[in-house]
């Protein structure tokens, strides 16, 4: 069978920034076994797997190593598929395992409304502060959502020159760690940056879900709804966030980079 493909750039208006992710768009679903397959084939952070479903389409994400139960810049991605594909579509509902996840077009821009995940505090785990060279004197706070750790440290200076030791963060148990801090420029609010080579990610550009993090714990400490973040990967990117009730919308713009025919025997 042949399937329409998409490698598209997200949370970024132009090529080779932002997070790049594939997409391929499917009349039914893969066996679990091929489309993990297909996403070490194209050796990107994510790839997503789209296929109608009731009113909206079913969405599963692959890292190359494994399925992750939620994934922004590909949700940004698999829309911007969607619409480039068939431009007469309008909002899209996602259904997941996350939940069901709805993306429209805003101002130029794709809007995703997530399930926000506040972290709570918890003990830093054995090894994590070693592993990415920061001296405990420095991790302000340490928490978790239902996937990650979340580390404030004090500036955006300390979340800059975090250089991990892949080998040695793959062994904490968690999914991925974010690690944040407050911007330096006034044109941001926060920055971040994901590390996750417990799922193939060592360091993702852009991070959609780790947002649905940040934006509950920032909200908390800046006593407002509404931010623009920054990721502070080699790539970059940035993107708006809102804290709204229990959810949590991301907003980004988006570059279809390739489109094509992906052929699965």
């Amino acid at each position: 069978m042949n399937a329409p493909f998409y490698w598209v750039d997200a949370f970024t208006p132009e090529p080779f920034r932002g997070n790049p992710a594939a997409v391929c768009l499917l009349a039914a679903p893969l066996e679990d076994e091929v489309m993990q397959q297909l996403a070490r084939e194209f050796g990107l952070s994510e790839t997503a797997f789209a296929w109608p479903e009731n009113e909206g389409y079913r969405l599963r994400w692959f890292t190359p190593a494994a399925e992750v139960r939620l994934c922004g810049h590909a949700t940004v991605a698999a829309a911007t598929a969607l619409w480039s594909h068939n431009p007469n579509l309008l909002d899209l509902v996602f259904y997941t395992h996350s939940g069901t996840l709805e993306a429209v077009q805003r101002d130029g821009k794709v809007q995703l409304t997530f399930p926000s995940r506040p972290p709570a505090k918890f003990p830093m785990p054995e090894g994590l502060a070693e592993a990415v060279g920061v001296p405990a004197d420095k991790v302000l706070w340490c928490g978790r959502d239902v996937d990650d750790y979340i580390i404030l440290l004090p500036s955006e200076e300390d979340v800059r020159a975090l250089n991990p030791d892949f080998r040695a963060l793959s062994e904490v148990e968690t999914r991925g760690t974010i690690f944040t801090a407050p911007s330096a420029s006034p044109e941001f609010d926060f920055v971040s940056r994901f590390f996750a080579p417990q799922v193939g990610v060592n360091e993702d550009p852009v991070t959609g879900s780790a947002h649905c993090c940040l934006a509950p714990f920032w909200s908390e400490r800046l006593n407002k709804r509404l931010f623009q973040a920054s990721q502070l990967s080699e790539r970059g990117g940035q993107l708006e966030v809102e804290l709204v009730a229990d959810r949590v919308h991301l907003r980004g713009h988006s570059f279809v980079l390739v489109n094509g025919t992906v052929s699965i025997i």
